[in-house]
């Protein structure tokens, strides 16, 4: 059996590198875990990149409440990005795999900055891609990124890991126990019914694209595999 998928996108958020219990940015046993499911998707000769969040380091809606303006803490999550990719570099390292940060702000004493043409070569040769920097403009959450490096770099999939829950359900499972898993969507059905899978910018971009996005629970050690060698597990949003 092959995978289904040849190039990806896998969507790390910030807040499952870090441990909230015992109040650490970045946790290493986190990292080691997100290291080696992609470590084990790019041995079955999956082109993998990784896009990642900042929320365990920065939120922009805390902006505000410490007088700081809209555009400028959008860029300090957007530095968070970085720092996280740096980390989970690392992470990769360890694992064997060769692993370039691209990043949209130009940091060039630490990471490439991200080239379209360049990005593919490198997944081409059999490296790992972390898009960190966001957009590199304001106003543009992660899942945006996400959507756009998708789209750029010829992606089949996006794929989303959660921590503890299983996919897309109608309503929060967190606060409803009859909250029913949504197996199969459509782009046009996440818009309507405003389901909470990512910004609906972002999914309004992939509405018209060939592009899936599966959204499953990243608890388990083996639940990528799974998902990019086409097992039933999570949800799936298509075009149709």
């Amino acid at each position: 059996m092959n995978p289904i998928y040849k190039r990806i996108v896998v969507k790390v958020s910030g807040e499952a590198l870090g441990d909230d219990k015992d109040k650490t940015i970045l946790d290493k046993k986190k990292l080691a875990e997100v290291a080696k499911s992609i470590k084990k998707i790019h041995d079955l000769g999956i082109e993998a990149s990784v896009v990642v969040g900042a929320g365990n380091i920065w939120r922009g809606r805390l902006a505000e409440s410490v007088g700081i303006d809209h555009s400028t803490g959008d860029y300090m999550g957007m530095l968070g990005t970085i720092i996280n990719a740096l980390a989970l570099q690392s992470a990769f390292e360890e694992k064997g795999l060769e692993v370039r940060v691209m990043s949209a702000i130009n940091v060039p004493q630490v990471c490439e900055p991200y080239i379209r043409r360049k990005a593919i070569h490198h997944l081409e040769l059999g490296r790992v891609v972390i898009f960190a920097g966001g957009t590199g403009n304001p106003f543009f959450t992660t899942d945006t990124t996400a959507t756009l490096r998708a789209l750029d770099i010829g992606a089949d999939a996006i794929i989303m890991g959660k921590n503890g829950v299983d996919g897309v359900y109608d309503s929060d499972p967190r606060k409803n126990k009859d909250a029913k898993l949504l197996k199969k969507l459509t782009y046009l059905e996440v818009i309507e019914k405003k389901l909470a899978v990512m910004d609906l910018t972002a999914v309004a971009m992939l509405s018209d694209t060939s592009i899936s996005i599966n959204v499953f629970n990243m608890d388990s050690p083996e639940a990528l595999v799974d998902v990019v060698m086409g097992k039933d597990i999570g949800s799936v949003i298509t075009k149709q």
